[in-house]
């Protein structure tokens, strides 16, 4: 246990006393009283005492008296796991306070005593009771039973919940059935108390924090690779969560020595998206080995699925470009345009394919409007001028762009955000990440969504942005030469497009009004310059020179 003074020996007696407060409430729906009643309820204040003595420890203990930090991690994440917990074994007592309450609307308490609330209150007792020892102990095990307490209340709530919904059609007993039916509900929302502190116990073992789906479909996926080890032999170190709900996290062996070594990328989230990506990264893999990561596990479980890969050494690009010396910079763009014109050569399909940029801002524009309200132009009249609204000028660019077919198909990553590639300095090779959108596409997609991530990196230092200039110029430069070698024709007006694609969706992701109102403007000014060359040849249009630079 933690040593801070009174905070080891609160969070024990608010245990204690939850535990307590339970075993009171089952006794009273047995065999109610006056005087169990009262002092159940009278309680309840002793538990918010608690309760807000032992916050008020936990939020004392992060700081000293200047306002240092003098925790250490692991520590620290004790700490908040001690909160998590406090808060929800406040609200296990408030929901036993709920049930003795409830059993004042019974016109005959014996009726309760025909459901099967006593196994929900054993499960309940049985869950509590590990608490204690598994914050003591560290056992991840015990962690893991206190969270499926949670399972085996929700099954028995259903089972409950159908039986009175049947009997509640007969008319009968009504306000009885509704009083039990009140009282199972209070019971199976304290199982999602139980789980929350069990996945605050895992947070407090492993560090990270993770729910009891994310950490069984972990141990699933590792059992898949081959792995033997148990967690506890398993640093898992969370990266990030994708805007799209994944969750991402680094894992490795806690000693390498002792074989099993990992050193690997986990990743998790819906089936639909896992699943596509993995069978991305293996036709990637087949396509162009050391390309993509290897995937050494997936594990799919109803909606959700999971998958181990190979981590890739090296630095994501946009470090690079950040961080590096010019050399380096300088080399990385060479690989980058390299890789690119290989795939793209290799993987061409003759015969027309439309990206639809348009559309595709059409269908991010709820999402903008979100964000930023007020970036739906209306129209209006500026003398003899008529200046058509967002929505007019969206449809005359649609209906233009359906004549502009790219002349061919390319295999594009989907997702060509700078920091969706990895540079290996060591081994001069590239690796693209979050392949789950490769397609056969214009190849124009890919180099506006690069263009764009360079763009909006938001670093305004002089030297830094000239450096993230020279980037986005090289790569417009090569695919414009490559557009050129291919007579490719149309490539500049559909540049335009798919760069006000990703200017005016990428608005969406800034908070900074007067940058993302930039993007704003730009995109609007790309898609009158496409509006204003209706009627003459399309060969002739060129892409604004300076739109791509601040």
């Amino acid at each position: 246990m933690i040593t801070f003074e009174g905070l080891e020996e609160n969070f024990t007696f608010l245990v204690a006393e939850v535990e307590r407060q339970v075993r009171s409430t089952a006794g009273f729906l047995d065999r109610p009283s006056h005087s169990l009643y009262g002092r159940i309820v009278g309680r309840d204040d002793y538990v918010d005492n608690l309760h807000a003595v032992i916050e008020n420890k936990c939020y004392g203990h992060f700081h000293d008296h200047n306002g240092a930090q003098t925790l250490d991690k692991a520590t620290a994440n004790r700490v908040r796991a001690i909160q998590v917990i406090t808060v929800n074994l406040e609200r296990v007592a408030d929901f036993c306070v709920n049930i003795v309450q409830q059993t004042n609307y019974l016109t005959d308490h014996a009726f309760l005593h025909g459901y099967a609330y006593p196994e929900m209150f054993q499960e309940i007792e049985v869950g509590l009771s590990h608490i204690l020892p598994v914050f003591q102990s560290g056992n991840l095990a015990d962690a893991l039973t206190l969270c499926r307490a949670e399972y085996s209340l929700d099954r028995m709530y259903k089972a409950g919940f159908d039986r009175i919904m049947g009997e509640l059609r007969t008319g009968k007993n009504v306000q009885n059935l509704i009083t039990v039916l009140f009282i199972f509900r209070y019971l199976e929302r304290v199982g999602d108390a139980l789980l929350n502190i069990g996945e605050a116990l895992i947070f407090a073992i492993l560090g990270e924090r993770i729910k009891i789906e994310q950490f069984e479909a972990l141990q699933q996926t590792l059992s898949k690779t081959g792995f033997t080890g148990g967690m506890e032999g398993v640093d898992f170190k969370a990266i990030w969560g994708t805007r799209s709900g994944c969750r991402i996290g680094r894992v490795d062996a806690r000693d390498a020595a002792a074989g099993d070594s990992l050193g690997s990328i986990y990743k998790e989230g819906t089936s639909r998206k896992i699943l596509a990506e993995k069978e991305a990264l293996e036709r990637w893999g087949r396509l162009y080995p050391g390309l993509v990561a290897g995937v050494y596990g997936y594990h799919e479980d109803g909606d959700k699925a999971s998958m181990l890969v190979e981590f890739l050494p090296g630095c994501n690009l946009d470090e690079v470009v950040l961080t590096a010396s010019e050399e380096i910079v300088q080399n990385a763009m060479f690989v980058l345009t390299q890789t690119v014109q290989d795939i793209w050569e290799n993987t061409r399909a003759q015969g027309p394919v439309s990206a639809s940029f348009v559309s595709q801002i059409g269908s991010r524009l709820d999402e903008v409007l979100q964000i930023h309200p007020d970036y739906l132009r209306t129209g209006k009249l500026i003398g003899q001028k008529a200046v058509p609204s967002t929505r007019e000028l969206l449809d005359f660019c649609a209906q233009i762009e359906t004549g502009l077919p790219a002349p061919f198909g390319v295999l594009i990553h989907g997702d060509f955000n700078v920091n969706n590639v990895v540079y290996n300095h060591q081994k001069q090779r590239l690796h693209y990440l979050d392949v789950h959108r490769s397609r056969e596409q214009d190849y124009v997609q890919d180099v506006s969504v690069f263009l764009i991530s360079n763009y909006r990196m938001p670093v305004f230092e002089p030297h830094l942005r000239e450096r993230i200039d020279w980037v986005i110029a090289e790569f417009l430069q090569f695919a414009t030469q490559f557009a050129a070698r291919s007579n490719d024709g149309t490539f500049a007006v559909r540049m335009a497009l798919a760069l006000a694609r990703s200017f005016y969706t990428s608005s969406r992701f800034e908070l900074n009004y007067a940058f993302s109102r930039e993007m704003f403007l730009r995109a609007h000014y790309l898609l009158e310059q496409v509006a204003a060359h209706q009627g003459r040849p399309w060969e002739d249009f060129r892409l604004p020179g300076q739109i791509l630079f601040h």
